[in-house]
């Protein structure tokens, strides 16, 4: 008789226990604030560079240039993440492309925080796009860009390298998402630069959906106006056969029957390959351009314009990517329709006929 009564309190202990845990989990988390790392005391300069793709000198200059002591917490109160911490988080995401929560976990700040800090640092450092990615402007900046092309092959009048390069997206559902996968089935962001022979990207257009041809994107810039206004002495872009040869843009001959169009066509190559070497420098420094980018195409664009920005600061500041894989960019050559130019046939008939 005993042993039921005990059985059956037994019994009823159990299950207010299970009661009192089911309240327990509804309760609200506390709040934990666990201790955060200083990467720029944590970390020697070369382990520094290896997980931020910059010194620690470049780093803090971004600071000051990029007026982010403005995301500076105004108080001390719940442990706020000061501008640094921000700035680092953000270049720690561009150097992985991982996800936000590994990137909250290197400091220990939590996935939702990082999301907004990675999202208001890059579109700071993206709105400074118009003062680090612009074509050379005065006389004097135009003929020395020309005269740095030259010495490559003997290729007169040269003022910029252009392609495209596709950046890897996930799908953005709904009815348009198709427009963003590209020849080769995968989902991407079409992106058209110009660069010099410095790997400075001296013109970015980072708008285009993935399935749009390069010669379309290049024929609805405004980059191609200035051209044919004569901006820039009128001086040549070098480009491959994917784009149609016009009077300012030179492309391989896809056909050559002379000696003079051989020395033509490997001048010409051999001087744009600075643009396929930038590609590979900008995605090697930063490899969340080259695993893909897990956001929104409209976030995704000013990541790429942000990462672009950071590539040509860190040119002007002579801080040389470290060392890693060489992601090798893909060189494109679509059969064309091949045309006759008068100022690339008065080119080899000038330049390289002997």
């Amino acid at each position: 008789m005993s042993s039921d009564s005990d059985s059956e309190s037994s019994s009823s202990l159990s299950s207010s226990d299970e009661e009192l845990l089911q309240l327990i989990n509804m309760l609200p988390r506390p709040k934990i604030y666990r201790q955060r790392v200083n990467p720029m005391e944590f970390y020697n300069d070369t382990d520094f560079k290896m997980r931020y793709r910059f010194s620690k000198i470049a780093v803090q200059h971004m600071l000051d240039i990029f007026n982010l002591q403005n995301f500076e917490p105004t108080t001390n109160r719940n442990f706020p993440v000061t501008a640094m911490t921000q700035l680092l988080l953000t270049l720690r995401f561009f150097a992985t492309g991982c996800f936000q929560q590994v990137i909250g976990d290197h400091i220990n700040i939590h996935k939702s925080t990082v999301s907004r800090i990675i999202a208001r640092v890059t579109i700071q450092i993206a709105s400074a796009a118009k003062d680090y990615i612009q074509m050379p402007r005065t006389r004097e900046t135009i003929l020395q860009t020309m005269t740095n092309f030259h010495r490559i092959r003997g290729f007169p009048r040269v003022v910029g390298c252009i392609d495209c390069t596709h950046i890897k997206i996930l799908s953005p559902g709904a009815e348009n998402a198709e427009l963003y996968r590209n020849r080769k089935g995968w989902f991407s962001i079409n992106v058209q630069a110009v660069c010099d022979t410095q790997l400075r990207i001296r013109d970015i257009v980072a708008r285009w959906s993935g399935s749009v041809h390069d010669s379309t994107i290049f024929n609805a810039s405004t980059l191609r106006a200035r051209f044919e206004a004569g901006e820039f002495l009128h001086g040549w872009l070098l480009g491959d056969s994917g784009y149609a040869c016009r009077d300012y843009l030179l492309t391989p001959i896809l056909n050559p029957a002379t000696q003079a169009e051989k020395r033509y066509n490997i001048s010409h190559i051999q001087s744009r390959n600075v643009i396929e070497r930038t590609f590979g420098v900008l995605k090697r420094r930063f490899p969340c351009l080259s695993v893909g980018l897990r956001v929104k195409p409209e976030k995704a664009i000013h990541i790429i314009v942000a990462t672009v920005v950071l590539h040509n600061i860190s040119v002007d500041l002579n801080d040389a990517v470290p060392a890693g894989n060489e992601v090798v960019e893909e060189a494109v050559n679509i059969n064309a329709e091949e045309n006759n130019i008068p100022a690339r046939t008065a080119l080899i008939n000038e330049v390289f006929m002997g």
